[in-house]
């Protein structure tokens, strides 16, 4: 399971680099949205990808009893989707913005405009 994930990890981030070297704008922020779901995997590979129950300490105990899920890559997962929906939802506006003033969403276009 583990392989099959580094493979689709690995793909995902040869899309993504092969997407944001393209010349049109939208084919960047798709590179972008594929970046930003190949870190999330990655992270959530790396944790570990094994069931386990709420990591919640029963009344009297001093640990968690039986296998647990590691709240540390949840969060890290969590907050990363967050932040990759807000540099999405700004690079969408600035493309838009952009696309207003220039009619163009080529790269080579825009790079003789001031």
């Amino acid at each position: 399971m583990t392989t099959m994930m580094a493979i689709l990890i690995g793909c995902l981030y040869a899309a993504a680099i092969y997407m944001m070297l393209r010349r049109s704008m939208v084919k960047l922020l798709i590179g972008l949205i594929l970046l930003s779901n190949a870190a999330n995997l990655l992270i959530f590979t790396v944790a570990g990808l094994e069931r386990g129950v709420p990591p919640l300490i029963a009344k009297g105990a001093e640990t968690v009893v039986g296998g647990s899920a590691d709240p540390l890559a949840q969060a890290l997962i969590l907050t990363a989707i967050v932040i990759g929906f807000g540099v999405l939802a700004f690079a969408v506006v600035l493309l838009h913005r952009a696309y207003e003033v220039i009619r163009t969403d080529d790269m080579n276009e825009m790079k003789g405009t001031d």
